[in-house]
């Protein structure tokens, strides 16, 4: 969209916060970048340029704007919507991979030479895989610096710099601000208010944080059907808010997501501050918080039996999963069953085979099994029909092994077929994998249950053929029309928890 000048100007003007995140504002007379709902007066259109990404702001030499805080716009939507190298090789930098495994193992994830794909970013996003994560470790740094009382030489490592020089450098030219400077201009309440605005709380690895997504949202459905599914032990619905653990590449910890009408508010107990980023990133992707939902209403919207789902209740989210290994073993363990015997099923995997937490605020107790765990334990003991322990025992064999691997950069086509060809695995548990866990957002359930109940009710061709056909209309966006075809029926996923 950066390209499309006129209409980014108009963007710009009107102060529109849809496209927050979709490009950046760099105004060349102050030599700042704002986001496009920045509320300052716009400049003349003359005076701006528009970028891609905040990294290729930074690159040209702009400095984050103080009153907008460019860089805690919501994601770009794009990265969520697309499969293509880009998108996979941004959803992975997110994921912190540049940070731990440079770009050399960026690279050997997707496939791709260092060289095609610094090529590539660039050429899109006018910044390389090393700028982008820099950008990101910013961004954690300003976090950490207004949310924790740490000394700065230690929110320089937990941020991912390699040196306190490197910190203090970056962060006075991001933000133009030194360190502490950026720390003592918080009220002495220590509350900061905003999109990405934070809370500091004064027990140690715990930070209280604000998840800014694109208005508007539907929470019913996406926090109903996480708690109605919620497996004891690793998720709990308490005190008006999502609970889980997570299982973090230097520890583990435990996130709480209460729906506010502007934000998420997102509570993080944290073992090692290093995962900061990779914590925050998969909490958003969960919840489908960079998701453009004006541009899939307006889609179903053309659709006159979607119509009236959509303005009844518009912005819903599809939930997804912090962990695509466990979303697919959850999947297996839901074929043909209730959703209380699957919760049963896993709940006893996770007491038996689960890394123990402690959790002082709640009833959480485990992290989710690994794959390697799962491989370990005896067919026999799964209280299941021999054809699904198969299917079971087969899967988490593969998970473990490494021949099969669901992550963030996912070719979702790629993976799809190889699920498929999986025994015991049929279209529905491969689809919702693609829809739950790898984020596909035209992922289709036409055998569905509910689906089909839903398109019974609404007058809608009811065989999956037929039904496939007719939902061609909504691509690329059938992830979400699902979610308003659940929303018909009564089931406890579809309602937000008192």
């Amino acid at each position: 969209m950066h390209t499309d000048t006129e209409r980014c100007v108009r963007a710009v003007r009107s102060k529109d916060a849809r496209f927050d995140g979709w490009f950046f504002t760099a105004v060349l007379t102050t030599r700042i970048y704002c986001r496009p709902s920045c509320p300052v007066v716009p400049p003349k259109p003359e005076n701006m340029t528009f970028y891609p990404s905040a990294a290729a702001c930074q690159q040209a030499g702009f400095r984050a704007c103080k009153r907008c805080r460019p860089d805690t716009s919501p994601g770009s939507p794009e990265w969520n919507q697309r499969a293509d190298l880009v998108a996979r090789a941004m959803r992975l930098i997110d994921d912190g991979v540049v940070d731990r495994e440079g770009v050399p193992g960026l690279a050997a994830r997707l496939g791709y030479s260092t060289r095609q794909i610094e090529r590539q970013l660039l050429a899109e996003l006018g910044a390389g895989p090393l700028a982008l994560a820099r950008a990101q470790r910013a961004q954690t740094a300003r976090l950490l610096v207004e949310t924790t009382t740490l000394p700065m030489a230690d929110i320089a490592f937990a941020a991912g710099f390699s040196s306190i020089r490197t910190f203090n450098d970056t962060v006075r030219e991001v933000f133009a601000l030194s360190p502490t400077d950026l720390r003592a201009r918080l009220p002495k309440t220590r509350t900061q208010t905003g999109d990405g605005g934070v809370t500091t709380v004064s027990a140690p690895g715990v930070l209280n944080l604000r998840l800014p997504f694109r208005a508007p949202l539907n929470p019913d459905n996406l926090f109903g059907h996480l708690a109605t599914t919620a497996v004891p032990g690793v998720e709990e619905w308490r005190d008006g808010a999502y609970r889980r653990t997570l299982r973090l590449p230097y520890g583990h910890g435990i996130a709480a997501l209460t729906p506010k009408p502007d934000h998420i508010a997102c509570r993080l107990t944290l073992s090692d501050l290093r995962d900061l980023p990779v914590a925050i990133s998969r909490c958003r992707r969960m919840l489908d918080l960079d998701a453009d939902p004006v541009a899939v209403d307006e889609q179903l919207r053309t659709d006159p039996v979607l119509a009236p789902l959509v303005a009844k209740a518009p912005g819903r989210r599809v939930p997804r999963t912090v962990d695509e290994a466990e979303f697919a073993v959850r999947a297996v363990l839901g074929q043909q069953v209730s959703t209380a015997a699957a919760r049963t099923h896993a709940a006893r995997l996770v007491t038996a085979y689960g890394d123990p937490v402690d959790d002082p605020e709640g009833g959480l107790t485990h992290l989710f099994p690994t794959p390697q765990a799962l491989a370990a334990l005896d067919p026999e003991s799964l209280a299941m029909p021999r054809t699904r322990r198969t299917t079971f025992t087969t899967l988490v064999a593969q998970l473990a092994e490494g021949t099969l691997h669901l992550g963030v950069e996912s070719d979702w086509p790629e993976v799809r077929a190889r699920l498929l060809a999986l025994p015991g695995f049929g279209p529905w548990t491969a689809d919702v994998i693609a829809m739950r866990a790898l984020g596909d957002p035209d992922a289709f359930l036409p055998t569905d249950l509910g689906i089909r109940r839903a398109a019974q009710e609404l007058g809608l061709p009811s065989t999956p053929a037929a039904l496939t056909a007719r939902a061609s209309a909504w691509r690329p966006w059938r992830a979400y029309a699902v979610q308003y075809l659940w929303a018909t029926d009564s089931h406890p996923i579809n309602f937000l928890p008192v």
